[in-house]
């Protein structure tokens, strides 16, 4: 069987999420990058950049198509696509870099926590989860400083064709200020994705630059690179 015939077989959006300490690593973040800042995280699912963020004195607003649903209901299924998505991973750990994470039962409570802390902050912060989808957000031009997007375009290219991922990163460029940060550029198949080079022609026009940098952050074989949008 082939790498890609054995890509983690998810075969649905599932609502699981990343920590806000593998943000700083997958985006290669410090506190001066953050401090004061506005910051959106895109395609946020339950992941908990938010809610430490917003404590770290960035003002951040996380969106995601997920967010229609009410936090308990999120909260549910969350712990189901946990349930899921590490019964999947079971079959595919030789994908994936052991470093960061020490075992599967190490990912899992990552995951965990990152649930837990991402619906908690919801609960009592629900202004800060706003609903939406690429390629349209639901918010003005150059609101953000910094604009985050992980685990969604490029990973997703085998469903989402090249004019929507576009799309997405005009949308991104139109709604960020300074800068914006995707990672990673790999597909499922753990594969640089075949829409970057010339999605990056066609965006040079409308963009001061951009630049594939290595980040302090592997977990999938291969997907240790960001691309940073200067805006």
């Amino acid at each position: 069987m082939s790498l890609a015939e054995k890509k983690l077989g998810i075969d649905r959006v599932v609502f699981i999420g990343r920590t806000f300490e593998e943000y700083r690593a997958m985006f290669n973040l410090n506190e001066k990058r953050l401090k004061g800042k506005k910051v959106l995280d895109c395609a946020s699912g339950a992941c908990s950049f938010t809610a430490h963020a917003l404590q770290q004195g960035t003002e951040a607003t996380s969106c995601d198509i997920a967010y229609k649903f009410t936090a308990e209901e999120l909260e549910k299924k969350g712990s189901l696509d946990l349930i899921h998505t590490m019964n999947q991973m079971q079959h595919v750990q030789e994908q994936y870099v052991w470093k960061y994470f020490s075992s599967i039962d190490d990912l899992t409570e990552h995951r965990k926590r990152a649930l837990k802390d991402c619906i908690a902050h919801m609960k009592k912060n629900p202004e800060a989860y706003q609903y939406g989808a690429l390629p349209n957000l639901p918010f003005q031009k150059n609101e953000f400083d910094l604009t985050l997007c992980a685990n969604f375009l490029f990973m997703y290219s085998d469903r989402l064709d090249y004019a929507f991922h576009l799309e997405a990163l005009k949308e991104l460029i139109r709604v960020t200020k300074e800068e914006v940060r995707l990672f990673p550029l790999t597909n499922l198949s753990g594969k640089i994705s075949t829409y970057l080079p010339q999605l990056l022609e066609e965006i040079a026009p409308l963009v001061k630059g951009t630049e594939i940098a290595d980040v302090p952050y592997e977990f999938q074989k291969g997907a240790n690179q960001m691309l940073e949008i200067y805006v």
